[in-house]
């Protein structure tokens, strides 16, 4: 039964935190059409600029919007212009007021919305779907991901009937609450139809409570903090063997 259910909604409140982080009372149909709205908006409008995640957190006149992305310079510009632009924009979709904050992903090649879609768009480019996979899955085995399996389905190669493909690499276990997976599903649209490609990325297990409220600026001190210790212990070893 793993298979049937998406793995992120699956680890809501276990290992995962929600989206959007606020309260609706009365008015939560429109708050909730707001956020698809703004989600929607933001992923075309910003297309290029990698973007992994939309955190929407609410208080009662003011609407924070966190955005991850891989490429941050391209959605700051020069000087911040972009981030204002943004903001004018946004205001428009909601009569509130609107923080931008923009949050940097450090291993792009371990969060499975932005390696779907980089598949997605080699796909569109006419590169071969089996070598963009492939790619794919080298790339983020190298990062330290525990494993990654990929489907993709649809008229591959422009062949007459659909079918689907898998590769896998690694473990990737979906009944393991305790395990970190990552899970995104993207089309990409060739000239012979859609094609789906689902991603699932397996960043580890996590032992222990995990602080399921989005702070941004806590895990990006601990990533560095842990990068250190890791290059660290892996130093002296090198260290110790060359004596």
């Amino acid at each position: 039964m793993g298979q049937k259910v998406n793995p992120i909604s699956n680890r809501l409140g276990i290992i995962r935190g929600w989206d959007s982080n606020w309260y609706g009372g009365k008015n939560y149909g429109d708050a909730l059409l707001e956020d698809s709205k703004i989600r929607k908006y933001l992923n075309a409008r910003l297309a290029k600029a990698s973007v992994s995640r939309i955190v929407i957190e609410r208080t009662l006149k003011l609407v924070t919007i966190t955005v991850c992305t891989a490429r941050p310079g391209i959605i700051i510009g020069k000087g911040g212009q972009e981030v204002d632009k943004l903001k004018e924009e946004l205001k428009k979709i909601t009569d509130k007021d609107i923080q931008i904050n923009i949050f940097e992903v450090k291993k792009p090649e371990l969060d499975a919305v932005i390696v779907a879609n980089n598949i997605a768009r080699q796909v569109e480019g006419k590169i071969a779907y089996r070598r963009a996979i492939k790619m794919a899955i080298a790339n983020t085995m190298r990062m330290g991901a525990e494993g990654i399996k990929v489907l993709i389905s649809g008229r591959l190669n422009g062949a007459e009937m659909a079918r689907s493909e898998m590769y896998k690499e690694g473990r990737t276990p979906l009944h393991t609450f305790r395990a970190d997976i990552d899970y995104c599903h993207a089309e990409a649209l060739t000239k012979v139809g859609l094609l789906g490609i689902k991603v699932w990325i397996c960043r580890g297990e996590v032992y222990g409570k995990r602080e399921l409220a989005p702070n941004f600026t806590q895990s990006k001190e601990n990533n560095r903090g842990g990068n250190g210790n890791n290059g660290g212990k892996n130093f002296r070893r090198k260290k110790n063997n060359n004596r």
